[in-house]
């Protein structure tokens, strides 16, 4: 990645420093606790943030006029608005979030939010944003108005994404990436669905295993001495229901705070490189239609019209540069990010296994004891 322009000098955050420490709800708004450190201070700071301080943070970033190259900066990808819990349907909340949709009391959420924080402070343009430590040291921000695309302006914006997301690249470097990233994300999507889906079943699972507990706990009936024997076996095995239940609801927790949201971050990056890809490849159309235009340009306007090209080819080449190195350093990141969560899904599911493997000892013991 390519440092940014010498007008931000603001110092830098430790990006390991910050934290989501907090969520409250008033009502549909949710305000985030953030603490954070300066890397050239001892004393920590927090602020809180609504999901609109984010969003405005995601577009401040997007319109740094004074970056060269940005255009071929992967942004970090801030997650969907959580929708209110009072105002939607699993099936809705799935659809939108995926995975963060799955966490209890938004702490899920919040891990999702803070990874998002810390990629962008650890980035060695955007990490020097002025925009950053206002938004992470500021107790007021300034001027958040994000600006709102109309229905028409949207679907002529869709019309000419369709136009040039074909548009044959003249790198092949570039053309190989996206049609990788057109693979990868279908692949992706899919495996995000599947586990979704298998996380799911464990939920359910679990809930049937906590019903059928309740109900062999109905069935005991201490006043009748003829069923004593029943009842014993009646307790023992809604214990062992709720066993099992515990231990389905343990796995799917750790699937979910895991793996989970590996793949969840794994997709949303996979669509902010589509959406460089396609920055640099609308610049590539600019660039090829000022050269049409240079080539037809009449004698008195030739000069006017060379100018304007070598400026936008400058552009070109530093966006592509810019976005090689942002490549090269996301398919290195990926790699080690993917691999922890899968080191730490795997450490979760032994430690669970480790965990159930006991217990189920301990009922089948209490088992045998009630056989004599």
């Amino acid at each position: 990645m390519m440092d940014g322009s010498s007008d931000q000098s603001a110092p830098c955050v430790n990006a390991n420093s910050v934290r989501i420490t907090d969520v409250t709800q008033n009502g549909d708004t949710l305000t985030f606790a953030i603490t954070s450190q300066k890397l050239s201070s001892v004393n920590g700071i927090c602020v809180f943030r609504t999901y609109e301080d984010f969003d405005w943070l995601q577009q401040s970033l997007f319109s740094q006029e004074d970056v060269a190259g940005l255009h071929g900066v992967i942004f970090p990808p801030l997650p969907a608005k959580p929708l209110p819990s009072s105002s939607h349907s699993q099936a809705k909340a799935l659809k939108q979030l995926g995975f963060l949709a799955l966490g209890d009391n938004y702490q899920l959420y919040c891990r999702a939010l803070e990874f998002y924080l810390q990629q962008v402070a650890a980035h060695s343009i955007l990490g020097k944003s002025k925009t950053l430590h206002s938004f992470l040291s500021s107790t007021e921000l300034v001027s958040k108005q994000c600006s709102k695309k109309g229905i028409f302006t949207r679907l002529s914006q869709a019309m000419e994404e369709m136009r040039k997301e074909g548009h044959k690249d003249v790198d092949e470097f570039f053309h190989n990436e996206r049609e990788s990233n057109i693979h990868t994300s279908a692949l992706f999507k899919a495996t995000t669905e599947k586990f979704v889906n298998v996380v799911l079943t464990k939920q359910r699972l679990a809930l049937a295993c906590g019903h059928f507990s309740t109900a062999l706990h109905l069935c005991v009936n201490q006043d009748d001495p003829s069923s004593v024997a029943f009842s014993k076996i009646s307790l023992k095995l809604s214990d062992i229901m709720d066993a099992v239940k515990g231990n389905l609801d343990k796995m799917s927790e750790n699937d979910v705070y895991t793996l989970g949201l590996g793949l969840d971050l794994e997709s949303r990056y996979q669509e902010a490189k589509r959406e460089m890809l396609f920055r640099r490849t609308c610049k590539l159309v600019e660039l090829e239609i000022i050269m049409k235009n240079v080539e037809k340009a009449k004698p008195n306007k030739k000069a006017v019209m060379d100018g304007i090209q070598k400026m936008t080819q400058k552009e070109f080449n530093l966006i592509s540069s810019v976005a090689k190195e942002e490549i090269e350093w996301y398919h290195k990141a990926r790699v080690a990010v993917l691999r922890d969560f899968l080191v730490r899904w795997c450490e979760k599911q032994l430690d669970t296994a480790r965990e159930s493997a006991a217990l189920f000892s301990q009922h089948l013991e209490a088992c045998k004891g009630l056989s004599v």
